[in-house]
């Protein structure tokens, strides 16, 4: 067990299951590297990210700081870390992180690199490397920043505190806290609800999204027009439109074509 790949209709499910605490290790780190690169090879049109077990994440195994020689050894570790939700978010289709519990350190940071992200109300949340004196290093910092403000992501690795899902929803953090009761069923029809849409115009959102993030307003200027004209040449916005005209809103089908 470690990290499981499924295709749920349209959906790809991608499950981190390392019993007892789903801690990330080189080789989990590999695990994960492998499931995403068979989503990138074969899109689905939707990913949803989650977890089995008592907890989401209890964190990083410790040991594999210790096992670092030299400051040299360290970066190539967290290069090596960083990359992983540096590749979730570059996926060009919906992606959905479902935290059902207690989600730590680097599964935080992987659920922060998603689109969307949905809390148990039991789930509590935290970057706790103060604890041996290390920064986040999977973007979880940035990204946290970029959904909640400077001040607040300062507070939430200054402290270490674990966080529950309402005070993160209240930040514009988790996007929805949901019932624990029937959470992994209800995160999935999320998760199929994007797929079934639009996914096309979804991944051209992303990115006039991503040149914001970099630039601001006039950066996504720059690119929202040609991005969105693009879509003329997809099956999907042709016949949305058709679909439209003919039958009203919301009656049209999308296939990701």
């Amino acid at each position: 067990m470690g990290v499981e790949l499924d295709r749920v209709g349209s959906v790809a499910v991608v499950t981190v299951d390392s019993p007892p605490l789903n801690l990330y290790t080189a080789a989990l780190r590999e695990e994960f590297g492998d499931v995403l690169a068979a989503v990138e090879a074969d899109l689905p049109r939707a990913v949803l990210f989650q977890a089995r077990g008592k907890v989401v994440s209890g964190g990083v195994d410790v040991s594999l700081f210790d096992a670092q020689g030299t400051r040299d050894d360290a970066q190539a570790l967290f290069d090596t870390m960083l990359d992983l939700p540096e590749r979730v978010a570059a996926l060009p289709v919906p992606t959905v992180f479902a935290a059902h519990a207690l989600c730590l350190t680097w599964a935080f940071e992987v659920a922060v690199a998603c689109d969307i992200l949905l809390a148990a109300e039991r789930a509590k949340f935290g970057l706790v490397e103060n604890v041996i004196g290390l920064t986040p290093t999977m973007g979880g910092t940035q990204r946290l920043a970029a959904r909640a403000g400077v001040g607040r992501a300062k507070e939430f690795v200054f402290t270490g505190d674990r966080y529950p899902a309402a005070t993160l929803e209240r930040w514009n953090v988790v996007n929805a806290v949901l019932p624990d009761e029937g959470f992994a069923g209800a995160a999935l029809a999320y998760a199929d609800r994007l797929a079934q849409g639009p996914t096309l115009a979804h991944g051209a959102t992303k990115r006039v999204l991503r040149h914001f993030e970099s630039g601001g307003v006039p950066e996504a200027n720059r690119h929202v027009t040609a991005l969105a004209a693009d879509l003329f040449d997809t099956e999907d916005l042709r016949g949305g439109v058709a679909s439209f005209l003919a039958d009203g809103p919301g009656k049209a089908t999308f296939s990701g074509r």
